[in-house]
């Protein structure tokens, strides 16, 4: 079970790093001063290591501090063990929460400030896709608390409800 959790943890890492990835030019300091999904949802940054009170800062660099934290974090061998036998830390859920959570953040971002170009660029579909299924992940392991999803949630149940 832990394998495929991490699979689809590394895969929704990729994706979201990719479709992000289409967007950068759009997403500036300019024109992202702060990380938000709408106007009532800021994130601060913070990782509890080098960066232990939350800061605010633009978009792309919240981003770019996630994106380089969720890597270390998937490289750390004592937390995503590569060799066989090796026993994940008994913290191991509270991570993958919180790198799940995180993730989702750059979700809200693209769809509350990029979905325009996102549009343009004619990659709403894929990621839609790509949005539908980290949701029906999470919730189906209730990985990530309803509160944190609120930015989303009208989509969420749009995309989630059996009527579609």
């Amino acid at each position: 079970m832990i394998s495929v959790f991490i699979f689809l943890a590394v895969d929704f890492f990729n994706q979201i790093n990719m479709l992000y990835g289409t967007i950068t030019e759009f997403c500036t300091e300019e024109t992202c001063p702060v990380m938000s999904a709408g106007p009532k949802y800021e994130y601060h940054w913070a990782d509890g290591q080098t960066v232990k009170k939350p800061i605010k800062c633009s978009a792309p660099k919240y981003i770019d501090y996630l994106m380089s934290w969720v890597q270390d974090q998937l490289d750390e061998e004592s937390l995503f063990p590569s060799k066989i036998g090796v026993p994940f830390p008994k913290n191991f859920l509270a991570i993958a929460k919180t790198i799940l959570k995180r993730l989702f953040r750059v979700y809200a971002h693209i769809y509350h400030q990029h979905f325009k170009e996102v549009v343009q660029l004619s990659e709403e579909a894929h990621l839609n896709t790509s949005f539908k299924h980290f949701i029906f992940f999470v919730q189906e392991f209730n990985l990530i608390e309803k509160r944190e999803l609120a930015p989303l949630q009208e989509l969420i149940d749009k995309l989630t409800s059996k009527d579609r």
